[in-house]
């Protein structure tokens, strides 16, 4: 068996130790071993695909993916890796540029051409590659140079394909985020439908691919004395890589000067192996190859463009939640329709994958914080010092917290708002490579957001320094020296709110805050049944609050200024609830003089005795209960068709049928999947 050298860390290269000291990793040694070592090889040969790079003429980076099935790539001689495949003989870049003749264009590179690019410094065509077993989230990294290669004319628009590589290093990878999927070959039919930079905007087709995707290969180089070149694989949830823009943007300076056509994409970084070798060749060479697979349809996208990575601050203010991203700036790309040899059906997700993260781009409005309050432990605008916990049921409680302000003034928040809290300097236990027992937490960056079930109180607001801010409304600041309350009412769900319902209460818990923020057209208008109400509906409209479970809560600090403003004439609220949660009405029903007598309360599952006593309650206090389902009809029979909104928090599932039913009216909806 070969020996196995592994590189000492002296050979990170520099910008390996940068993107390593920027985020703090403690020093090791670099893994990555000399050559290819025999398991290695072994694993190669076993895997039905391999992704691999190359550079262009202009020494840009591109990314493709061969094979079928296992044994396509599989060791020849010591250290030297053998191919043979079907591919795209019209359209692969990476076939393209490999293959190329000196003084020929790419598209006269076929028909039995063999190549020996022996005039490259190191004595051939710089490359790298993954090969990539999605059956059993096995992956193996190979970087080098293409010996020899050539490719025979088959069918028309594919080559038989056959190279050669030298193997200068070689790294196994982990599983995670690898998507389970079952491999079978397939004589692709490729046919081009946008290349080039007039493939700038992409078409819907290559936006709806990348929508879809739930992984890509990346290619990178570093340039320096040793070089060589990186590919790699980003995974996760279906729809992971977000499209930032795509499109006519003005170039900087405006004023009606020239406009450029720019494609950009973000990704976030998850927890991995933080030897951060594809981040450490951006960072001193930003030029990287895409390439996207749909392995239902073996339709590609490629692309080429630049790179920057956003850590910190930066990626929290274009990716909330993350605290490592990448974008990239596309300047080539090629669609290919069925241009894959291989079909992939899904087995199964990666229990690694975290929920998708959207761009701050993506979202109505972000919270009032200073840039790159996205969390993970980086302090707050203010620190809020929890005082009082009240269980309302078995699993939904308030929490009232004082608030403390730090670096600046606080905007203070507005009735149906929510809060930001970073709960990192409580729960993130550090770093852990793997962790099967609860894999969702090594992405965790630990920070929630919850609705304020509370208005600010007016004392402790002034005017902001434009004079635009108003005590009334809470769209002020908050008083110097000022500590107001505000609360919280939520279910117990997950790592945040666990730690609050079993926080002693006695010992001071401090969160910090990372800002204030909702989206303004959920808020419900003051006498919206009276008049216009400022938001355009007729007078005589309605606003029907659609509410489930603990979905209330943006109703909660918002309904006492709409009935004072209009008696409850412009406002009904439906509002499903299971009976175990039945307490939870009684207090909000009590808290809110006259919304009992505005509401319509669905109850679904077992009463029992002590919830017959809060039904009994609740209709004292002017609701309706009705211990059934809401209907389409229920919905549809408040107000009149063109004088009504509908503003509806509920979970995923119901809040799509709620859209059916009201096709064609006027929603605003949110979530409260904390």
């Amino acid at each position: 068996m070969a020996q196995i050298v592994t590189l000492e860390s002296s050979q990170f290269h520099p910008g390996e130790q940068a993107i390593q000291h920027l985020l703090r990793i403690p020093h090791r040694d670099n893994p990555t071993h000399y050559g290819l070592p025999l398991p290695l090889a072994y694993r190669i040969a076993q895997s039905p695909l391999v992704a691999f790079g190359t550079l262009d003429r202009q020494g840009r980076p591109w990314a493709t993916i061969w094979g079928g099935e296992a044994g396509f790539c599989q060791p020849v001689a010591q250290g030297v890796l053998g191919v043979r495949a079907t591919a795209d003989a019209r359209h692969d870049p990476v076939l393209q540029e490999l293959l190329a003749v000196e003084g020929e264009t790419s598209r006269q590179i076929i028909d039995d051409a063999v190549v020996t690019p022996e005039e490259e410094v190191g004595g051939g065509k710089l490359m790298a590659g993954l090969s990539i077993d999605l059956a059993t989230r096995d992956r193996v990294k190979i970087a080098g140079r293409m010996a020899v290669g050539t490719a025979t004319r088959t069918e028309p628009g594919l080559a038989d394909l056959q190279l050669a590589m030298r193997v200068e290093e070689s790294l196994g990878n982990c599983p995670k985020y690898l998507n389970k999927k079952r491999i079978t070959p397939h004589i692709p039919k490729p046919q081009l439908v946008s290349e080039g930079a007039a493939g700038i905007p992409l078409p819907q087709a290559a936006l709806d691919l990348i929508a879809r995707a739930d992984l890509f290969f990346i290619a990178s180089k570093h340039s320096g004395a040793s070089r060589s070149m990186d590919v790699n694989h980003r995974g996760g949830a279906p729809g992971f890589v977000r499209v930032l823009r795509n499109g006519q943007v003005e170039e900087e300076g405006g004023g009606g000067g020239s406009a450029t056509t720019t494609t950009t994409l973000v990704f976030p970084e998850f927890s991995g192996n933080r030897l951060y070798q594809t981040l450490g060749n951006l960072h001193t060479d930003p030029l990287a190859g895409l390439v996207f697979p749909d392995f239902a349809s073996g339709d590609v996208l490629y692309l080429t463009g630049r790179a920057t990575v956003l850590a910190g601050a930066a990626a929290a203010a274009c990716m909330p939640r993350a605290k490592l991203a990448v974008r990239v700036d596309v300047a080539e790309a090629r669609l290919v329709r069925d241009g894959l040899p291989f079909r992939g059906a899904v087995v199964d997700y990666s229990p690694y994958n975290p929920a998708v993260r959207r761009l701050a781009a993506e979202k109505e409005e972000a919270p009032d914080a200073e840039p790159g309050g996205g969390g993970g432990g980086g302090g707050g605008v203010a620190t809020a010092t929890l005082v009082r916990r009240e269980r309302l049921t078995p699993t939904i409680s308030r929490y009232v917290f004082k608030i403390r302000q730090e670096k600046k003034r606080l905007r203070a928040w507005r009735p149906g708002h929510h809060v930001t809290l970073d709960f990192a300097g409580e729960l993130d236990a550090g770093y852990s490579h793997m962790r099967d027992d609860d894999p969702q937490s090594l992405n965790d960056d630990f920070v929630r957001t919850f609705t304020v079930s509370r208005p600010v109180d007016p004392e402790a607001v002034v005017a902001d320094a434009d004079g635009d801010g108003s005590t009334t409304t809470g769209t002020g600041l908050i008083r110097d020296g000022a500590e107001p309350e505000f609360e919280i009412t939520v279910r117990r769900h997950g790592p945040a709110t666990g730690l609050l319902e079993r926080w002693n209460t006695r010992v001071p818990l401090e969160i910090p805050v990372l800002g204030f923020g909702g989206a303004e057209g959920f808020l419900l208008a003051a006498g919206g049944g009276d008049g216009d109400g400022g938001d355009g509906k007729k007078k005589g409209g309605v606003q029907v609050f659609i509410a489930a479970g603990v979905g209330i809560t943006p109703l909660m600090a918002q309904a006492a200024g709409v009935l004072a403003a209009d008696g409850g004439r412009g406002l009904r609220v439906l509002w499903s609830l299971k009976g175990e949660d039945l307490p939870l009405a009684v207090d909000v029903l009590e808290r809110i003089r006259g919304l009992g007598s505005v509401t319509k309360l669905f109850v679904t599952g077992e009463v029992g005795v002590e919830g017959r006593a809060m039904i009994a309650t609740i209709l004292g206090l002017g609701a309706e209960v009705l211990e059934r389902r809401i209907g389409a009809g229920d919905v549809l029979a408040e107000g009149e068709k063109g004088s009504r909104k509908y503003y509806c928090c509920t979970g995923p599932d119901m809040m799509k049928t709620l859209l059916k039913w009201t096709g064609g009216e006027e929603v605003a909806y949110e979530s409260f999947e904390y």
